[in-house]
């Protein structure tokens, strides 16, 4: 109408969502290590945190679901590592060359089955989803390094050998630095897609959250809460199954104290995304936000010479914030409305 105004673009922008927080930290964060470390603002360094992303972002996405329903998982890296590991002895003790899709499907299977051993227990059982993971990431680690291996495998099958020379995009800046991506940034993609598929157009979608809002309410209205649960661990199972090979993949080597460590960084990740920890909400846009972020303050602390110890306390204190922030925001609401 005459004499109205359009709301600028500042105004239409909403700062009280998580991902417009995180995009304004991540912008942040990026400006304040490029005045300090130009090179960050280099094609290399962009490849570079878009490729470690992928095991993160696969775990991410895994965890995100776990939350969603109202669980937490913190066994997914002894998973990813077992099914990795064993995945490669079995291979090289068989000695027949195979692709890497039978490879990759093979972890995946480990995963999986590793993943249902938590659903026995939690959906079975009615376990704390805590109690059961914390347990099952000791039992698998240590059946891992007293019965199944605990030496480095460094010769790793073929078909893991071709797939780690998988190029998607390849190329040289005009100062002469290498760049790449490797395909299994497409594996990330797919999951991502598979999962956004999953949570937005389907019943199971919808009864994961439904889950996580109330375990009890889910029951009532006909949800079969046991049946929704194994799912959501067997697929986090069978994720923590293909990021591990991938990982070992493109490290070129079978290390079964890899990856130890890494669930509070993955955790930290989606919790930024603003999945609550209380469950029923979670976003897969969030959680690849947080994902960035992390990998992007564990790049610029590298770039500008920090001691890889302070990685864990930026991140400890993101975890704070980006926890803290939202309950602040939740009680403040909650004494305006009373």
């Amino acid at each position: 109408m005459p004499g109205t105004s359009r709301p600028s673009l500042l105004a239409r922008i909403d700062f009280g969502r998580n991902e417009t927080l995180l995009v304004l930290v991540i912008l942040a964060f990026s400006a304040v290590t490029a005045l300090v470390a130009p090179s960050f603002l280099s094609l290399p360094t962009l490849f570079d945190l878009l490729r470690n992303s992928i095991v993160m972002g696969i775990f991410a996405i895994g965890v995100l679901l776990v939350l969603i329903s109202g669980g937490i998982d913190v066994s997914f890296t002894g998973i990813a590592v077992f099914s990795l590991y064993t995945t490669t002895l079995i291979l090289t003790r068989l000695g027949v060359p195979v692709p890497w899709w039978a490879a990759f499907l093979l972890s995946i299977a480990i995963g999986t089955a590793l993943g249902l051993v938590n659903a026995l227990f939690i959906a079975g059982f009615g376990l704390p989803t805590l109690i059961v993971t914390l347990g099952t990431l000791s039992v698998i680690r240590g059946v891992l390094l007293t019965f199944v291996g605990s030496t480095l495998i460094s010769n790793l099958p073929v078909g893991l050998k071709e797939f780690a020379r998988l190029v998607m995009i390849r190329g040289t800046t005009a100062e002469g630095y290498f760049f790449s991506l490797p395909w299994a940034f497409a594996a990330l993609v797919g999951v991502v897609a598979v999962t956004w598929v999953l949570l937005q157009y389907t019943t199971l979608g919808r009864s994961i959250f439904a889950i996580g809002g109330s375990p009890e309410s889910a029951r009532r209205i006909g949800i079969p809460v046991r049946a929704v649960q194994t799912f959501v661990y067997a697929y986090v199972g069978a994720l923590a199954g293909l990021a591990g090979i991938i990982h070992a993949s493109l490290a070129r080597v079978a290390n079964p104290f890899d990856l130890v460590g890494l669930e509070m960084s993955v955790i930290a990740a989606v919790v930024l995304g603003g999945a609550r920890l209380a469950g029923g909400y979670g976003t897969i846009t969030g959680t690849l936000l947080g994902v960035v972020l992390i990998v992007l303050v564990n790049t610029s602390l590298i770039l500008l010479g920090i001691p890889s110890t302070w990685q864990m306390v930026v991140i400890g204190a993101l975890i704070l914030v980006g926890t803290g922030v939202p309950a602040w925001q939740a009680r403040r609401t909650a004494l305006r409305a009373g």
